[in-house]
């Protein structure tokens, strides 16, 4: 029976990001003579402007139905005036909700084709940038209830919750141990159990999972002095696991110091249901439609998704393997463009990875 992919366009770029990631797959599968097929469905300001709801019954239930779900970018100033409730963010954070996917992976790898574009100085990035923050995706401040925004006192206040129950900690932890066992071995806990209750639980249960991994070294750190390390010297990190409001802030600044957004990928997983993947990066619809858009982000998350989503290492392989190799031979979108490389756009960038996978 062949395997389906769901893919979700969106927004902005989303739609020419994901065309060129979903090129790639065409040719793995045309390589490996794979059987995989094929749904679309909306999400976000394009499913806003089609029917008014950020996340449609039928692209969940198109979703529920593929082995994974490959998304482009939600979001974009067009909507910015719509309720909270209605706006093409509550689009993605819906569809990881009825998913149950409630893990996020966010590797963060300076390439070595693209050492010169690294944020660090160049010492700090010569010992090396090979993490995952493994944040967790559905709990938190995001969703504790009670939230809302009502007068006190004749003053207007808002208030979230922020609340992690033990399952929930646990849960996580274990991918986070279960990753480190294929990789380095080590696990730093980031959380603020010096000041939060709903920290000083997730210590206490991060602890208790460790002692089923007596080969993983486990760390800890507040969540101030991680973003600290995080540029002072991100080689101390493996794995980084942490909730979902340090998570959402932390996954960023180390995916930002590789320098460009435009290069990383992330998965969102869950027990059951199929994963989700993506580009980290926004819709950024200041350059929708001008073939400006970085695409091996996009195309990074599709070899996750081989991988990860698929069970398909090998195919996986062979888009990692192209992307390097066009990154070798010079070829360079704009935000990752120096001095004596081709710049190309996002076509022709997708176009380039999608030769090499069919020449191996």
């Amino acid at each position: 029976m062949n395997k389906t992919i769901c893919l979700l366009p969106g927004d902005g770029i989303g739609p020419e990001i994901l065309a060129q990631g979903v090129a790639c797959i065409k040719a793995v599968i045309e390589r490996f003579n794979c059987a995989i097929d094929f749904s679309e469905a909306l999400i976000g300001g394009a499913a806003i402007d089609a029917g008014g709801d950020p996340l449609p019954r039928k692209t969940i239930d198109a979703c529920l139905a593929a082995d994974a779900v490959y998304l482009g970018a939600v979001g974009g100033p067009k909507w910015d005036g719509l309720p909270m409730d209605k706006r093409p963010e509550k689009g993605l954070l819906g569809i990881r909700k009825a998913l149950d996917l409630f893990a996020n992976l966010r590797p963060a790898t300076l390439w070595p084709e693209l050492a010169k574009a690294c944020l660090l100085r160049p010492d700090i990035a010569a010992r090396g940038l090979d993490l995952v923050v493994v944040r967790e995706l559905t709990g938190d401040i995001y969703f504790g209830q009670p939230r809302g925004i009502e007068e006190r006192d004749g003053v207007r206040t808002g208030f979230n919750t922020m609340i992690y129950d033990e399952n929930e900690i646990e849960r996580i932890a274990k991918i986070a141990f279960d990753l480190a066992m294929t990789r380095r071995k080590i696990v730093c806990s980031i959380d603020k159990s010096n000041v939060l209750e709903a920290s000083r639980l997730w210590r206490e249960k991060v602890i208790e999972v460790a002692r089923r991994y007596p080969e993983v070294r486990l760390t800890h750190m507040y969540v101030d002095n991680a973003a600290m390390q995080l540029v002072r010297d991100p080689s101390q990190f493996d794995v980084i696991l942490t909730g979902n409001i340090f998570g959402d802030i932390l996954s960023d600044e180390s995916a930002a110091i590789t320098g460009s957004l435009g290069m990383l990928p992330s998965a969102s997983l869950g027990e059951k249901n199929p994963g989700l993947f993506e580009p980290i990066h926004g819709s950024a619809p200041d350059i929708a439609g001008q073939d400006k858009a970085n695409p091996l982000a996009t195309i990074i998350s599709g070899a996750m998704l081989l991988e990860t989503g698929l069970k398909m290492p090998a195919e996986a392989a062979a888009i990692l393997k192209a992307v390097s190799e066009t990154l070798k031979a010079g070829y360079r979108t704009a935000d990752i463009m120096e001095d004596g490389k081709k710049l190309v756009g996002c076509r022709e960038m997708g176009a380039e990875v999608v030769k090499r996978i069919k020449q191996a």
